[in-house]
C-alpha cells in the first residue's frame, strides 16, 4: 500500500498580488524514500570521483544554473515579490559554487601527523562524507538558503535531498531542471516538495540534516534527528541587538542600522530587531532615523521600483501587527510606519518605536519584519545587559567612535557574530566562522571552512612502522614498588 504524506494540490499565494496563482502536488513518503535510496546508491561513486571530479561536475551545474537564469529569476521574483534580491540570490549561488570549488582542494587535503608518545606511529586522517545530507530550507531567501548547505555538502562528497518551503515553491521547478541538465548530477541532488510532513519523512532517510527556520520547528527537527542518531545543523531565529554609544557617528550609524534592520523587509534572521542608544544622543539619533525611514519606498505599484518588497508569508503580517499592538498597549509610541498596507499583497513601511521595554514582545520575540524599536541606556553595562537579555544569540552590532571601543563592547555580547561600526555583516561576509548562541542554532558553522568540513567525518589511519607493543608490557609484574 502506498503511504501518503499529502497528495492534494497545494495552492500558493503570490506575495505581490495576493492571489493564489500557483499550485503543486506534494511528494509522498514513498517518493521521498525512493529519492533518498537513489542518492545513497550513487554516493560512493561520487565520493570516489575526488575533489577535482566533483568540482568539474559542480562547475557544469554552475553553467546550467546560469543558462536557466531567466526562469530562476521569474520564479524567484514571483515567490518573493522582489526583483533585485531575486537576481542577487542567483548571483550569490553562482559565486558560492566557484568559491567552494576553489577552496575544497586545500580543505579536503588529508593531513598527516606523528605520535610524540610513540614515534614509530604515524597517522593521517581520511575524510568520510555523510552519504545523504538532508536540507530543509525556509521561504525568506528560497534559492540562497536551499543551496547554502547543499553546495559545500556536494563538494565534500555527499549527496543532497532538498525540501524547499511550501510557501515559495515556484523556483524548485527551474532548479530541478538545472540539475537534470547535468547528467552526472541527476542522481546526486533530489528536490522534493511539500509541507512539514514531507520534511519529517525526509529526516528519516538522511545521514545528516540541515534546517533553517523557526526555533519551534528546529526543536522538532533536532528531536527527530536525535532519535535517528544523526547530526543536526540548525540555523534558527534571532532577536539581534545593536548598541550605539555616545561617540558614534550618527549619520553613518543611522544609515547602516536602518539598512541592517529593514533590508529584505526585515525578513532575514540577521536583521537588527532591537536598538539601544546612549541617552545623551537618543533624541538626535531617533530624529535622524525617522527622517531616513520615511524616505524608504515600497515596490508597489511598480514591482521594479522601491526598496522594500512585500511580506512573503502573509501570516507573518499578523505576528508583526501583534507585536506593534502589544507595544502600543503597554506604552510604546509609533514614531513612523506601523500600519500594514494591503495592495493585493501585504507591505509594511519601516516602523520606528520608542518608549519600549523588555516587557513587550517586540523587544523579546522575533518580529521578522521592518520594525525598529529604540531604547535608551545610561551606561555601557546597562546596554550590554539589555542586549544579552534574550533567548537568542545569532548576531549583533555595535556602533562607537572607534573600532577599538566597539570591539570592547562586542566581546561582552552573547552572539555568534557582531558587526563593528556596521550591521548585519553576516549577510555579506562568508569567510568568518561563527556559532549561534542560545536558541539561535545548533551545530557547526555554515560560514568559513567549517561550512564544508562539517559534512565529513574524520577517520584516523594509524600506521606502526616499528615493533607493536606486546601483551607482556602489561604484565602486573612490571609495576615497581616505588609506584
Amino acid at each position: 500500500m502506498t503511504s501518503k504524506v499529502g497528495t492534494e494540490a497545494v495552492p500558493v499565494r503570490n506575495p505581490w498580488t495576493g492571489a493564489c496563482d500557483y499550485s503543486f502536488t506534494p511528494d509522498t513518503a514513498d517518493t521521498v524514500a525512493a529519492a533518498a535510496e537513489r542518492l545513497r546508491a550513487a554516493q560512493p561513486a561520487w565520493a570516489a570521483a575526488g575533489v577535482a571530479g566533483r568540482a568539474a561536475t559542480l562547475r557544469q551545474w554552475r553553467d546550467a544554473l546560469a543558462a536557466r537564469r531567466p526562469q530562476l529569476y521569474d520564479a524567484l521574483s514571483e515567490d518573493t515579490g522582489r526583483c533585485l534580491l531575486a537576481a542577487t540570490e542567483i548571483d550569490g549561488v553562482l559565486a558560492a559554487i566557484d568559491r567552494w570549488c576553489d577552496a575544497a582542494p586545500d580543505l579536503l587535503a588529508e593531513p598527516e601527523g606523528q605520535s610524540r608518545r610513540m614515534p614509530s606511529v604515524a597517522f593521517r586522517w581520511q575524510y568520510v562524507p555523510y552519504p545523504v545530507v538532508g536540507v530543509i530550507s525556509p521561504w525568506n531567501f528560497p534559492l540562497t538558503l536551499s543551496l547554502i548547505d547543499a553546495i559545500p555538502a556536494l563538494i565534500a562528497g555527499c549527496t543532497v535531498l532538498l525540501k524547499p518551503s511550501e510557501v515559495t515553491p515556484r523556483f524548485a521547478e527551474p532548479l530541478a531542471a538545472s540539475i537534470a541538465d547535468v547528467p552526472d548530477l541527476a542522481d546526486l541532488v533530489a528536490v522534493v516538495r511539500g509541507a512539514g510532513d514531507v520534511g519529517q519523512a525526509l529526516i528519516d532517510h538522511v545521514d545528516a540534516i540541515c534546517f533553517t527556520g523557526s526555533v519551534a520547528t528546529g526543536r522538532k527537527v533536532a528531536a527527530q534527528a536525535a532519535a535517528n542518531f544523526i547530526p543536526a545543523f540548525l540555523e534558527l531565529g534571532g532577536k539581534d541587538p545593536a548598541i550605539v554609544t555616545a561617540s558614534a557617528d550618527l549619520e553613518a550609524a543611522t544609515t547602516a542600522l536602518l539598512r541592517a534592520s529593514v533590508a529584505a523587509t526585515g525578513q532575514a534572521c540577521q536583521s537588527l530587531e532591537r536598538l539601544y542608544v546612549d541617552a545623551t544622543i537618543f533624541d538626535a539619533f531617533v530624529d535622524r532615523l525617522i527622517e531616513k525611514a520615511e524616505q524608504v519606498t515600497i515596490n508597489w505599484p511598480d514591482k521594479h521600483a522601491g526598496q522594500l518588497g512585500p511580506l512573503i508569508f502573509h501570516r507573518q503580517a499578523d505576528t508583526i501587527a501583534g507585536h506593534i499592538a502589544d507595544a502600543v498597549a503597554k506604552g510604546a509610541t509609533v514614531r513612523t510606519g506601523g500600519k500594514v498596507e494591503e495592495h493585493g499583497g501585504t507591505w509594511l513601511r519601516p516602523t520606528v518605536l520608542t518608549g519600549v521595554t523588555h516587557h513587550m514582545a517586540v523587544m523579546t520575540e522575533e518580529t521578522f519584519g521592518p520594525v525598529l524599536p529604540v531604547m535608551a541606556f545610561d551606561t555601557v553595562d546597562e546596554a550590554v545587559a539589555l542586549a544579552n537579555d534574550t533567548r537568542f544569540g545569532l548576531s549583533a552590532a555595535v556602533w562607537a567612535g572607534t573600532l577599538e571601543e566597539a570591539e570592547a563592547i562586542a566581546r561582552r555580547i552573547d552572539a555568534g557574530a557582531v558587526s563593528l561600526n556596521d550591521g548585519a555583516l553576516t549577510s555579506l561576509i562568508n569567510e568568518a566562522e561563527k556559532h549561534a548562541f542560545k536558541l539561535s542554532g545548533l551545530g557547526g558553522s555554515r560560514m568559513g571552512p567549517a561550512g564544508l568540513m562539517r559534512f565529513v567525518r574524520k577517520k584516523a589511519l594509524m600506521a606502526q612502522s616499528g615493533t607493536p607493543v606486546p601483551l607482556t608490557a602489561f604484565d602486573e609484574a612490571n609495576l615497581s614498588v616505588e609506584a
